[in-house]
Formats: structure tokens, sequence, C-alpha cells
């Protein structure tokens, strides 16, 4: 082979090499596909419980708990009992005297209730001093949810209250 013939193949090959590197250099990265939040595979607390109120308190106007449900709950559950006594544990002359009302609310009708705004609950139980709750609570999806528990002193019962209360929440 001859010089010339060896220059055209070194020059062929050396232009047929920058192409291919220009080429790949211009090629866009494509953008990574968007997966939503809630399409997000993530560790469920299914099976398991937590305790939210176990406790002996007392109301003069209103005592609130929050609590949170952990993301990705299914099928979150709350239940437990509260008793409200007037004066001591245990001790009460007339069952109205101890009522107190008892609400469940998300943060939003919690935000109303602060303002002095009566609105939705999610569960309520008024005018009561022995009650069992079992309440389902919506999805979490892919965020945590805060709810409230909230003790109410209703108007013209007397000034305190004595409320023990033992509350758990399932997933």
């Amino acid at each position: 082979m001859n010089r010339k013939t060896r220059l055209r193949i070194l020059l062929a090959f050396l232009v047929a090499a920058v192409l291919l590197l220009a080429g790949a250099a211009c090629k866009k990265k494509e953008a990574p596909e968007e997966v939503l939040p809630m399409d997000r595979v993530a560790p469920s607390p299914v099976g398991e419980s937590q305790p939210i109120l176990h406790k002996t308190f007392t109301v003069s106007a209103s005592v609130n708990f929050p609590f949170e449900v952990p993301a990705h709950a299914a099928m979150p559950r709350l239940h437990g009992n509260y008793k409200s006594f007037v004066k001591q544990l245990g001790v009460q002359s007339n069952d109205d005297t101890a009522n107190v009302d008892f609400l469940i609310l998300n943060e939003d009708q919690y935000a109303d209730f602060v303002q002095g705004h009566t609105g939705e609950a999610l569960f309520s139980a008024d005018a009561s001093h022995d009650q069992d709750v079992n309440v389902s609570l919506p999805t979490s999806q892919n965020l945590p949810q805060k709810y409230y528990l909230v003790f109410r002193n209703p108007p013209g019962g007397e000034s305190k209250k004595v409320v023990q209360a033992d509350f758990t929440l399932d997933f």
C-alpha cells in the first residue's frame, strides 16, 4: 500500500471517529419519568397498633390531644373509651353532671374549632360520661395525617370534670 492510500484510510477513520463522537455528544439526555408520590411503594404500617391516650386529666373548657396516622395506612381505626366524673374519679352524684363532649377532628376541622366555629367532625359524642369509641379514619395515602381528640365541657355543666381515657390506633 502506498503512502497516499494509507493517508486516505487514516483520514477516513478520523472523520468517522469525529462524526461518531459528535453524534453521541449531541444526543439529548432524556428526563427521568416523573413518578407521583402516591405511586411509590413504601412500607405499610399494616398490623401495627399505637397507643394514643392513656391518661386521667381535668377538663374545664376543652382539652385536646393530637395524634398522627402514618403515611400508607390503608385502614386506620381508632378505638377506646372514656369516662368522666365530677370532682373525684369514680364518684358522681348525677350522671348528667359529669357529661363531656368528645370530638375527633382533622386539621382543618380543628382550625375551625379553635377559631370558635362549629362545624363538621369526623366523629362526635355529645354530652356523655361513659362512651366506647370505634371509628375508622380515612386512608392516609402518601402523607401522614394529623388528627385531634377533643374533650369539651358543655355549657351549663360543672366547672371541672375528671376524665379517664384510653385510646389506641390500629393500622
